[in-house]
C-alpha cells in the first residue's frame, strides 16, 4: 500500500496561486500514474489531473486547463500539482492518488474516482473572492 501525504493548501484570494505537492511512500514510484482530485463541501470527488510514471504526457479536467500543471519528480518520489489564475470555485479539499495497477488505458480514458487506490488525506485549498 503506498503512502501519500499531501501539502501546501491554504487561503489565497481569486487570482492567486498555490503549489501542493504530494509525497510518496514506495520504491517504484515512477511505475505509478498519478492524480489530483477535489472535493468541494456537498459534491462528489472530481479529477483535476493525471500524469504517467515517466512524466511525459499530462491530462487536465477541462476547469482547468490552462491554469494547473501537474509534474513529477521520480527521484523525490513526488508529484506537484502548480494552481494559477485561482478561482473561487477551485475551493475544495484537494487529493492525490495512484492509479490502481488493474487500471489500463490512456490517461483521459481512467479519471474517476474509482480508477484510482491509494489516497493522501488531503490539504484544503481556500479561494476567496
Amino acid at each position: 500500500q503506498v503512502q501519500l501525504v499531501e501539502s501546501g493548501g491554504g487561503l489565497v484570494q481569486a487570482g492567486g496561486s498555490l503549489r501542493l505537492s504530494c509525497a510518496a511512500s514506495g520504491r517504484t514510484f515512477s511505475t505509478y500514474v498519478m492524480g489530483w482530485f477535489r472535493q468541494a463541501p456537498g459534491k462528489e470527488r472530481e479529477f483535476v489531473a493525471a500524469i504517467s510514471g515517466s512524466g511525459g504526457t499530462t491530462y487536465y479536467a477541462d476547469s482547468v486547463k490552462g491554469r494547473f500543471t501537474i509534474s513529477r519528480d521520480n527521484a523525490k518520489n513526488t508529484v506537484s500539482l502548480q494552481m494559477n489564475s485561482l478561482k473561487p470555485e477551485d475551493t475544495a479539499v484537494y487529493y492525490c492518488a495512484v492509479r490502481r495497477a488493474e487500471v489500463v488505458g490512456a490517461l483521459r480514458s481512467r479519471t474517476h474516482r474509482t480508477d484510482f487506490g491509494s489516497w493522501g488525506q488531503g490539504t484544503q485549498v481556500t479561494v476567496s473572492s
